[in-house]
C-alpha cells in the first residue's frame, strides 16, 4: 500500500498548484484601466470657451436729461387784470379807470391819476342792513362825481370825471345809511384822488 500513498500525495500536490495558480476574484474585469471618456476628478483642462478672467462690463452711460427751452426775453411780465387802472411807468392811471370796492375791504382807499381821467366807481353790496345812498366830493371843481345810481340787488355805481388842467387832492366819500332808520346817512367809504399833472420837459 505504500505506493497508492504516493500517488494520493502526488496528485494533492498538484490539485494545490493548480489552486495557486487561479487568478483572485475570478473575473479580472474591474482590476484594468477605466475606459477613456469616463468622468474625471476635474484636473484636466477647461473647455476652450471659458479659459481666461472675465472682462468687465462696461456700464451704460445716461443720456442727460433734455434742459427745458428757455424763453426769450427774460422773465414774463405781469398781466394787468380786467377792470384794473392803465398805470403808466409814473404811477398814476391815465383816461380810464375803474375801482370796485367790495364788503369786508378797506374803508379808505387812495388812487394816483392825471388830470382829465375818468375813474368809474362800484360799490358792492353791503353785508349788514345799509345801503349805498350817495357820493360827495370835498373839491368838486377838481372831482366831480356823475352818474349816481343803486342796483336792485344793491350795488351802486358812479363816474368820477378829474379836471382837465390843473392837479390837487380830493376826497369822495359814499354814504349809507338802513332804509328803515331815521337820520341822516354816515360816511361809509372814502376815495383820495390826487390829481398828478404830467411833468413838463426843460
Amino acid at each position: 500500500m505504500p505506493g497508492w500513498t504516493g500517488i494520493w500525495k502526488a496528485a494533492v500536490v498538484v490539485v494545490l498548484l493548480a489552486g495557486c495558480g487561479a487568478p483572485a476574484g475570478g473575473g479580472g474585469t474591474g482590476a484594468g484601466p477605466g475606459p477613456s471618456g469616463s468622468a474625471g476628478t476635474g484636473t484636466g483642462p477647461a473647455p476652450s470657451g471659458s479659459s481666461g478672467p472675465a472682462r468687465p462690463s462696461r456700464p451704460a452711460q445716461s443720456s442727460p436729461a433734455p434742459s427745458s427751452p428757455s424763453v426769450p426775453g427774460g422773465p414774463s411780465r405781469p398781466t394787468r387784470a380786467p377792470g384794473s387802472p392803465a398805470t403808466p411807468p409814473g404811477g398814476c392811471a391815465a383816461g380810464q379807470a375803474e375801482l370796485t370796492v367790495s364788503p369786508g375791504g378797506p374803508v379808505r382807499q387812495r388812487l394816483c391819476v392825471r388830470p382829465g381821467t375818468v375813474v368809474t366807481l362800484v360799490l358792492r353790496p353791503r353785508l349788514d342792513d345799509k345801503r349805498w345812498t350817495g357820493l360827495r366830493s370835498s373839491a368838486p371843481a377838481l372831482v366831480v362825481p356823475a352818474g349816481w345810481r343803486v342796483d336792485g340787488d344793491g350795488t351802486a355805481h358812479a363816474v368820477l370825471r378829474c379836471a382837465g388842467t390843473r392837479g390837487g387832492a380830493a376826497e369822495v366819500t359814499a354814504a349809507a345809511r338802513a332804509p328803515d332808520v331815521a337820520g341822516a346817512a354816515r360816511p361809509a367809504f372814502t376815495l383820495r384822488l390826487d390829481v398828478v399833472p404830467y411833468a413838463r420837459e426843460g
